[in-house]
């Protein structure tokens, strides 16, 4: 009995694989969960379930994420309709700076280490500029997904001059007496998921050698977004700029000053909201659209993202379901009443790739595993900076990899590829990944204790 809030994650997981129906098994899993909650009082389940839908819908935090992504179709659709894109991807090719796989990959993935600041943005950004860059070369939608996917989020907790740091920082801080900055450093070179994934699209950007069922994926790219006739850049770039600039500015305005303290899913919004309304006045005035072109045009977009966007909101209230259901926090006892200390980092990994993989959030993990791994490591003589470590990289590993992860989900958005197909074409470079973090965390432990 005491294993049961394993059950809803796990049968989520098992009918969106078997059934391709993302939206069913989301909503089973959390009904489930909802049932368990509720001690199997069945007649509860329904209203139950329903309310916890609507209390994602009235979070300002997950409303601002689901009102991001409908805006961002309308974005995406006139940015595409308009032109923009494809006289942007062909200035690029015949300049020769994008001409090849290789170069297209390494653009696409260098964008998603330069943004590293918001992972939503850079994810928005990698994928906008990748897609028809991936299109035209044959390259598939899975393979953009996964190239944006596995820089995005493994930057973000090595590059931590943004909101993951700042987090980091205020969870640690109560357990090592002042030196949180050094402790949250020094888990940079010891974060071996994020550091082995990033190195893992990089080299096959370089080689384009793929496996698995990428392999295959990569002989259907989806359709071309390139057959509108090119007609003015500015049509891209202008909003891309308002996109990713604009986010740093909402970040500072929200932050008070300080990227670090700025509210992401806030100034990701306001940013896509300004950048739809610049590109909709420049439309209308330079008289590429009429008022009812845009506004058909829009509404087409986000039309197009409402499925997607019904994915993230289920995917939200499964999240705080099984946070509800404790889930979350048998993963980690299941982990740490293992005996050999040395085997510690391992198992903070495995159970923060876990807790990660099963509830869909890495900062609900953070929350979760670091008060626990502080301790664990002061105790056990273990470095505090390879706890947490394992902890950050386990966590990016659900975050990115995990069905209903918003990151994943958002990554799929992005690539305009079907959400299950990126799954499970990126799965076995996550788990290649996660197994040579495993080993490295293991070799890492019988080092240091």
């Amino acid at each position: 009995m005491e294993l049961l809030p394993l059950l809803p994650p796990i049968l989520a997981l098992a009918l969106a694989f078997w059934t391709r129906h993302v939206l069913l098994s989301l909503l089973t899993g959390l009904a489930v969960a909802e049932l368990l909650i509720l001690s199997g009082h069945v007649p509860m389940t329904f209203p139950a379930t329903v309310d916890r839908i609507v209390n994602v819908v009235t979070s300002p935090g997950d409303a601002q994420i689901l009102l991001f992504c409908l805006l961002v179709g309308g974005l995406l659709a006139l940015m595409r309709e308009s032109g923009g894109i494809s006289a942007t991807v062909s200035r690029l090719i015949q300049s020769g700076a994008v001409a090849s796989p290789r170069k297209a990959s390494f653009a696409t993935a260098g964008t998603g280490i330069l943004l590293f600041i918001e992972t939503n943005i850079s994810l928005l950004a990698s994928g906008i500029l990748g897609r028809p860059l991936f299109d035209r070369l044959g390259m598939s939608r899975e393979r953009l997904a996964w190239v944006i996917d596995s820089t995005c989020a493994p930057i973000s907790v090595l590059i931590l001059m943004n909101g993951w740091g700042a987090y980091a920082l205020g969870l640690v801080d109560p357990y090592v007496e002042g030196s949180a900055v050094s402790v949250v450093a020094g888990s940079i070179p010891l974060n071996f998921y994020a550091l082995i994934t990033v190195g893992i699209v990089l080299v096959t950007a370089w080689s384009g050698k793929l496996f698995g069922p990428m392999k295959h994926a990569s002989s259907r790219a989806e359709g071309a977004e390139n057959t509108i006739p090119p007609t003015r850049m500015r049509y891209m770039l202008v909003p891309a700029t308002i996109l990713i600039f604009g986010t740093l500015a909402f970040m500072l305005w929200t932050g008070e000053g300080s990227i670090l303290a700025g509210d992401g899913a806030r100034s990701v919004l306001l940013a896509t909201t300004l950048a739809l309304t610049v590109l909709i006045a420049m439309l209308v005035i330079g008289k590429r659209f009429s008022a009812d072109e845009v506004t058909d045009t829009t509404f087409k977009g986000i039309g197009e993202l409402l499925p997607a966007t019904a994915v993230i909101l289920l995917a939200l209230a499964l999240g705080d379901s099984l946070r509800a259901l404790g889930t979350g926090d048998l993963i980690a006892s299941l982990a740490t009443s293992f005996p050999a200390p040395f085997a510690f980092p391992a198992l903070i990994f495995l159970a923060a790739a876990g807790t990660s993989f099963a509830v869909g959030t890495s900062w609900g993990t953070y929350g979760i595993l670091i008060p626990v791994a502080m301790p664990l490591a002061i105790g056990a003589g273990i470095p505090p900076s390879l706890m947490l470590a394992a902890v950050l990289g386990g966590g990016v590993f659900g975050d990115h990899a995990s069905p209903i992860s918003d990151t994943t989900l958002i990554a799929s958005l992005a690539a305009g590829c079907d959400h299950i197909e990126h799954v499970k074409t990126q799965l076995p470079y996550a788990l290649t990944g996660a197994g040579l973090a495993t080993l490295g965390y293991l070799v890492a432990g019988l080092l240091t204790v």
